[in-house]
């Protein structure tokens, strides 16, 4: 399109040394500064994409030191994040707000780049509501519930222990699976402890409810 409106130029000019009519002059003057405008504007928004590149480029490539230490406190509507840091500039913060995530990226701080992110937050939030706020020691991060209630965690944790709905009708299943939960992420004194309840009752040792269990929970794992 800038080539073509160069080319219009070029002739309109062209036109303008060999016409002769006041009226005729007119509107190739006219129509030239309408063209020059358009030619500026073109120019204008190349520029101001090729440096929207450039920044977007040397952005993904900068260094950042994680901030995974804050506090933050809640009402019934919204939940308040305080992240110390001094030296932060408003017009150097990048924040990225989801409906379940958060990440705030800290320019430039005494010569570093800071993040502060929660990859999945515990529950629903409101992006366009939330708001943050340059203090001189700390940044606030103000992040509005969907709905309101208390949060136990900022983070999502899935609960491994709770039994599945499914097996909600069946005990005996449920107390399976929450014993091969702590077998399988327990330490190594643990997995020897239930191990050592599946050899006595498999030898006839003993016959308690753990034995019982390790018996069921250990078929099929190799101790």
């Amino acid at each position: 399109m800038a080539e073509e409106l160069r080319l219009d130029l070029e002739e309109l000019k062209h036109l303008e040394t060999i016409a002769k009519r006041p009226r005729v002059l007119s509107i190739l003057s006219s129509e030239i500064r309408n063209v020059d405008a358009k030619i500026a504007k073109a120019n204008a928004q190349a520029a101001s994409s090729s440096s929207s590149a450039s920044i977007g480029g040397a952005s993904s490539a900068l260094k950042y030191v994680t901030i995974d230490k804050f506090s933050w406190d809640q009402d019934d509507d919204k939940i308040k994040v305080y992240v110390f840091l001094e030296g932060v500039a408003e017009e150097k913060l990048e924040t990225v707000l989801k409906p379940m995530s958060v990440d705030i990226k800290f320019h430039d701080v005494q010569g570093n780049n800071y993040r502060c992110s929660i990859p999945k937050l515990n529950k629903e939030i409101v992006p366009e509501k939330c708001k943050v706020f340059v203090k001189p020691s700390k940044v606030i991060i103000t992040l509005y519930k969907a709905s309101k209630g208390n949060w136990l965690d900022l983070h999502f944790k899935e609960d491994k222990l709770k039994p599945s709905t499914d097996k909600d009708k069946d005990p005996m299943a449920g107390i399976m699976d929450l014993m091969k939960n702590i077998y399988e992420e327990g330490d190594d004194d643990m997995k020897r402890t239930i191990a050592k309840a599946w050899t006595d009752a498999r030898s006839g040792k003993t016959a308690d409810p753990l034995s019982r269990y390790a018996t069921f929970i250990l078929q099929g794992i190799e101790v």
